[in-house]
C-alpha cells in the first residue's frame, strides 16, 4: 500500500488520491486498507517516513560518500541528484515536498512527517558539507545551513518542473547549484 501511496501522490496529488484509488492500486479491499491504517492521514504519516527511509537508501551508502576529499563527496551528491532528473516530473520529484505543499496548513501530522523526511535528508549532508567547510577554511556558513539551503534548491527545482511539465528548470537549478558549491569550494581536490 505504501508503494502504491508513493506513486499515486506523486502522480496526483494526496486531495487527487482516494482510498478507493489506492487500494485498487495496491490490489487490497478497503476493509484490508483500514486494517493498516486508521485514515488516509495515517497513511499520508506512513508514505512520509518510508520516503524518508528512501531516500536514505540513495544517498547514504551511495559510493561517493568514502571518498576522503568532502568537496568531491558534496559535488558527488550534486551530480547525483542531477542524474535521477529524468522522466516525468512526478518520477523524479520528492513525495515529502510533493505532500506538504499541499498539507501544509490542513494536517499538522502530515506536516511534521514530511519536516523529518525533508529536515532529516538535509542533516544526513550536514556532516559533509560541514567537512568541505573546515577543510577548504570557507567563512561565514555552517554544514547544516548550506545541506539546507541545497534542499532548498532541489525542492524548488521540483516545483519549478511541475509548473514546467518536465526535468528541464530542475536541471537548470542543479546546474546552477553545482555552480554555486564550486565557487564556494573549488573543484574537488582542488585545495589552496
Amino acid at each position: 500500500m505504501l508503494e502504491a501511496a508513493v506513486r499515486l501522490v506523486r502522480q496526483q496529488g494526496f486531495g487527487g488520491t482516494s482510498v478507493d484509488a489506492l487500494c485498487a492500486a495496491a490490489g487490497v479491499t478497503k476493509g484490508a486498507f483500514f486494517h493498516h491504517f486508521a485514515s488516509k492521514e495515517a497513511l499520508g504519516v506512513a508514505a512520509a517516513a518510508a520516503w524518508g527511509a528512501h531516500a536514505a537508501s540513495l544517498f547514504d551508502d551511495a559510493q561517493y560518500r568514502r571518498d576522503p576529499d568532502p568537496v568531491a563527496r558534496v559535488l558527488a551528491y550534486v551530480d547525483h541528484r542531477a542524474a535521477l532528473l529524468e522522466g516525468a516530473a512526478w518520477e523524479f520529484t520528492c513525495l515529502a515536498g510533493t505532500m506538504v505543499q499541499e498539507l501544509h496548513e490542513s494536517s499538522p501530522a502530515i506536516r511534521e512527517a514530511c519536516r523529518a523526511s525533508i529536515f532529516g535528508h538535509a542533516d544526513s549532508l550536514a556532516g559533509d558539507f560541514h567537512d568541505a567547510i573546515a577543510d577548504r577554511g570557507v567563512v561565514g556558513v555552517t554544514g547544516i545551513g548550506l545541506a539546507r539551503h541545497v534542499q532548498a534548491v532541489l525542492q524548488g527545482g521540483f516545483i519549478m518542473a511541475k509548473a514546467n511539465g518536465g526535468p528541464e528548470a530542475a536541471r537548470d537549478a542543479v546546474a546552477h547549484l553545482r555552480h554555486y558549491l564550486v565557487l564556494i569550494f573549488g573543484e574537488e581536490n582542488d585545495h589552496d
